[in-house]
């Protein structure tokens, strides 16, 4: 036998189905929210911190680059130059510094 469906009844499945939709989309924006105001909006603001900090160095400054310490001798594009002892100057990555003091 079959089955005979009103209008009523396939209204109500529509409506139910756009429903459905309209959830889920709420359900992903609320998590998407939720990850940009936990996860990516600190990172960028962290990462603009960074940004300040490396483009605040001078040369004297004491700063520690790959974990060692020493005072900034020159400052190039991408590298920096620093004096870990009397005579001994190393080149350091500017993404590898992790403090000026």
């Amino acid at each position: 036998m079959q089955e005979t469906t009103t209008v009523a009844e396939t209204t109500t499945q529509v409506a139910t189905q756009t429903t459905d939709w309209w959830g889920l989309l709420l359900y992903c924006l609320i998590i998407f929210a939720i990850i940009y105001f936990f996860m990516v909006r600190p990172n960028k603001k962290r990462m603009a911190e960074y940004q300040k900090m490396i483009d605040s160095i001078k040369i004297g400054n004491r700063i520690m680059g790959a974990g060692i310490y020493g005072t900034v001798k020159k400052i190039n594009d991408k590298t920096i130059e620093m004096e870990i002892a009397d005579g001994v100057v190393i080149e350091v990555s500017k993404g590898a510094i992790a403090s000026v003091e």
